[in-house]
């Protein structure tokens, strides 16, 4: 998996992101690429939809370990409510931009900026678990659409 805080990892998840156009047809699942960089952007911003308590609630006890755990995502995962991009129609090339420009203000922070930093829902994570939450869910939906 690649490192979000190392270069070639950062690199690496951009030439996949480049590989994909505006025609990239889902393997699983039911949004459209579009949606999908929209939906992985949320995850490399400070401003993130805010779920309801109770979701915060069930998603910390039984999404932790899903999310920032060694499995890969099951294709076809319920997506929380508050994340749900299928209501939206973005557009492809803003969205691929603003998703690179997440990812590289998340390697220009660091590692230290992360270590022991404060997630909204899950609390305080390790660098590590930081990476995996970034990388792990980014990977996920790039292999959905074939990249």
């Amino acid at each position: 998996m690649e490192s979000v805080f190392e270069e070639s990892g950062v690199n690496q998840l951009i030439e996949r992101i480049n590989n994909l156009d505006e025609n990239s047809q889902a393997l699983w699942g039911k949004m459209n690429v579009s949606q999908m960089l929209v939906h992985c952007a949320y995850a490399f911003e400070d401003v993130s939809p805010k779920a309801s308590i109770i979701s915060q609630l069930l998603i910390k006890l039984f999404r932790r370990s899903t999310v920032i755990g060694s499995k890969p995502y099951r294709k076809n995962m319920a997506t929380a409510k508050a994340f749900s991009t299928l209501n939206k129609n973005p557009d492809f090339d803003i969205e691929k931009e603003r998703l690179i420009r997440g990812i590289s203000r998340i390697h220009h922070l660091g590692v230290d900026h992360f270590d022991n930093r404060r997630h909204t829902i899950f609390g305080r994570l390790s660098a590590d678990e930081w990476n995996t939450f970034f990388s792990k869910h980014l990977d996920h939906h790039l292999r959905q659409f074939g990249v």
